[in-house]
């Protein structure tokens, strides 16, 4: 199961007098994770390299550093942490002393894993969306139920006679909330797939 950040976290370290500075977030998107890199480079760094993986895609840059001495080992720390939905920044201020490409990919790799170890983490889970309507008498104790299935409730629509509900749930759940609905329906409501 992938994993992704519960928040922002940083870790610092200091290599053969380099100072490297990794900056990790949760991101949803390409354009958050971009948005995510150029709100936290540092002008004044020697180099501001990068990756981040949401899903299938995935980006990493060297920033001006050997290729694939940077960016390429952070994007193998995220993955060897099997995490997904993040953003990783990994700033370093050159102290004068050259580390060679092995010693590169270790100091940039090592800090986005480190920086990543220590975090705290959510398991993300795979869901899907479903469609019901709800009579307004159903509605309450359905939104209070939802919790117990992890279900999450995306969108509300009302009419005449209740609410056109959009949820999320993950797929090992759905007969229990296909149950759930139709105990409190009495059969009436079911389930569409989205």
């Amino acid at each position: 199961m992938p994993f992704s950040l519960l928040g922002p976290c940083d870790y610092r370290e200091e290599i053969r007098k380099s100072r490297f500075i990794a900056l990790a977030a949760p991101v949803t998107s390409a354009a958050e994770a971009q948005a995510f890199i150029t709100a936290h480079s540092d002008a004044s760094a020697s180099h501001n390299c990068w990756a981040w993986k949401v899903g299938q895609q995935y980006r990493f840059s060297d920033d001006g550093e050997p290729g694939g001495t940077a960016g390429r080992p952070i994007l193998a720390a995220i993955e060897s942490q099997e995490m997904d939905q993040l953003a990783v920044l990994v700033i370093r201020f050159y102290g004068g002393i050259q580390l060679g490409t092995g010693g590169l990919a270790r100091a940039y790799g090592g800090s986005a894993n480190k920086c990543l170890q220590a975090a705290p983490r959510i398991e993300l889970i795979a869901r899907e969306q479903y469609r019901c309507h709800c009579l307004f008498a159903e509605l309450p104790l359905l939104k209070a139920r939802l919790a117990e299935l992890d279900c999450l409730l995306l969108q509300e629509d009302y009419d005449a006679t209740g609410a056109d509900l959009q949820l999320a749930i993950a797929v090992p759940r759905v007969a229990d909330l296909q149950r759930l609905l139709a105990d409190i329906s009495r059969g009436r409501s079911e389930l569409r797939p989205q």
